[in-house]
C-alpha cells in the first residue's frame, strides 16, 4: 500500500523553498536491512529521491524527517480513554484543528513524558499517587518516572481522568523532526540522499517500546512511499577545504553514515589526501555495515586504511578505541602531518572512550604529560582538526 506522511498543516505552496516548516515529500527508492542473519540489530539503508526539490547538502550535513506515530500506540490511547477518533481538537495557538486520531498520529509527541506534562495533568485527576509525585520534594522520583515512559503509561497509571481529549492533547508538545547524518555524497548521487538508520526497540515497564522514526522506517515505509524531509546543515562537521589533507574517521555502528558520505565525496573529487576509517560493531559476519563498498574503496586506494573491531567475536571485547591504541605510533604520525580527526556515534560511552584513547596516544607517542596531551587535542579542536558528531 502506498502511504504518504502528509504535513498535517494546510499544504504550503510548492513554490516556497522546502525547509523544516515546509518539508519535501521524498520518494523512497530503496529500503533494505544492512544486517545479516542472526544479528541482534536492524540497520536500514534508505535511499530517497530529492528530484525536483531544489534541496542540496554537503558531506557532514543531516537530513530531518518529520515522522508519524505508531498506529498501534495511537489505537491503544483511543481505546484506553474511550475517545472518539473523529473529534476535532485544536492543535496550536492559531486555532487550527485536526481530527483526534490524525492529531495523535501526525502532530503530537506521544512517546515522551516531561515533568511539565505530569504537573499539568495532575489538575485532571484526583489520583493520590500523581498528586504525591508532582510535589516539589519528589522531583527526583518525578524525573525517574518520566524516563522511558510515555503518554499511555501516564493515562493508565493515574486515572480515573476528568479531562476531555482536548485538555489532554493541550498538554502535549508538537512532534519534533528526527535528524540523521546523511550517508551519501551529492556529487556521487545527484538528486538522491541516503540514510543509515538503526531501528530502536526495547522493553520497559512490561511493554515493547519503539523509536518513533526509526521503526517507522524499519516497519512501515515501503519503496514507493514518501517521507517528509528537509536538509539540516552542520557547520561543525565537514571535510577539510584542502583535498591534500589526510582524514581519520571513527564511526562504529550507524556512526559510519557521514563517513560513507566523506569517502564517496573524495572518490569523486579524486582527493590526494589519505583516509583512514575505524569501524566497529558486534559481529563481523552480520554487522559489518557497507562491507563490500568499504573493501572496494580500500582496494581502489580511495580508503588508505580500514581497521575494524567486532566486540562479540572474541573472548575479550574489542572496540574502536582499542584499535586506535594498537595503531598509536602511526596515528600520531598522521596527526603530526596535519590529519583531521572525526568521530561519529554514541556520545555517552564511545565518544568519551575515543577521546581518552586519543589523549593516551598523544601522551605516549610524544612523551608528554596528560595535561600537554589535552592541550594538543584542544588545539586540534580550535583549528577544526578534531570534529565530533555525537548523539
Amino acid at each position: 500500500m502506498q502511504t504518504t506522511l502528509e504535513n498535517p498543516r494546510n499544504a504550503k505552496s510548492d513554490t516556497l523553498p522546502f525547509s523544516r516548516n515546509n518539508p519535501f515529500q521524498a520518494k523512497v527508492l530503496k529500503n533494505i536491512n544492512l544486517n545479516g542473519t542472526g544479528s541482534s540489530k536492524e540497520t536500514r539503508h534508505i535511499e530517497l529521491s530529492l528530484e525536483g526539490s531544489g534541496l542540496s547538502y554537503a558531506p557532514g550535513d543531516a537530513l530531518g524527517i518529520v515522522p508519524a506515530n505508531d498506529p498501534d500506540l495511537v489505537h491503544s490511547l483511543l481505546m484506553e480513554m474511550e475517545w472518539d477518533e473523529e473529534t476535532d481538537v485544536m492543535i496550536n495557538k492559531q486555532g487550527e484543528t485536526l481530527p483526534l486520531k490524525e492529531a495523535l498520529t501526525a502532530y503530537f509527541e506521544i512517546t515522551l513524558l516531561t515533568k511539565k506534562i505530569l504537573q499539568q495533568a495532575a489538575a485532571f485527576t484526583e489520583n493520590e499517587k500523581l498528586q504525591q509525585l508532582v510535589l516539589v520534594e519528589n522531583a527526583v522520583q518525578l524525573k525517574e518516572y518520566c524516563n522511558g515512559r510515555d503518554l499511555l503509561d501516564m493515562l493508565r497509571d493515574f486515572g480515573p481522568w476528568k479531562a476531555s481529549a482536548q485538555e489532554i492533547v493541550s498538554l502535549l508538545r508538537k512532534m519534533t523532526p528526527r535528524l540523521y547524518s546523511i550517508a551519501s555524497s551529492m556529487a556521487a548521487n545527484p538528486d538522491e540522499v541516503h540514510l543509515t538508520i538503526g531501528a530502536v526497540r526495547f522493553n520497559a515497564y512490561d511493554r515493547e517500546r519503539k523509536g518513533v522514526c526509526s521503526v517507522l522506517c524499519a516497519e512501515r515505509v515501503q519503496e514507493g512511499d514518501t517521507l517528509p524531509v528537509f536538509v539540516q546543515p552542520n557547520k561543525h562537521f565537514y571535510l577539510p577545504e584542502s583535498e591534500d589533507k589526510d582524514i581519520i574517521m571513527v564511526g562504529p555502528g550507524t556512526g559510519i553514515a557521514p563517513f560513507r558520505s566523506f569517502i564517496q565525496e573524495r572518490a569523486i573529487s579524486k582527493a590526494a589526501g589519505r583516509s583512514w576509517l575505524f569501524f566497529g560493531d558486534q559481529h563481523a559476519g552480520s554487522d559489518f555495515l557497507y562491507q563490500n563498498e568499504l573493501e572496494k574503496y580500500q582496494q581502489n586506494g580511495i580508503l588508505t586504511k580500514l581497521d575494524t573491531a567486532f566486540s562479540r567475536d572474541a573472548d575479550q571485547k574489542v572496540y574502536v578505541q582499542h584499535k586506535m591504541l594498537e595503531n598509536s605510533k602511526e596515528l600520531f604520525e598522521w596527526f603530526e602531518n596535519g590529519a583531521h580527526f572525526y568521530v561519529c556515534g554514541d556520545k555517552e560511552r564511545m565518544a568519551k572512550d575515543v577521546n581518552e584513547a586519543l589523549i593516551s596516544v598523544i601522551e605516549k607517542e610524544s612523551a608528554c604529560t596528560r595535561e600537554e596531551a589535552e592541550t594538543y587535542l584542544d588545539n586540534m579542536k580550535k583549528t577544526g582538526r578534531y570534529q565530533r558528531d555525537v548523539y
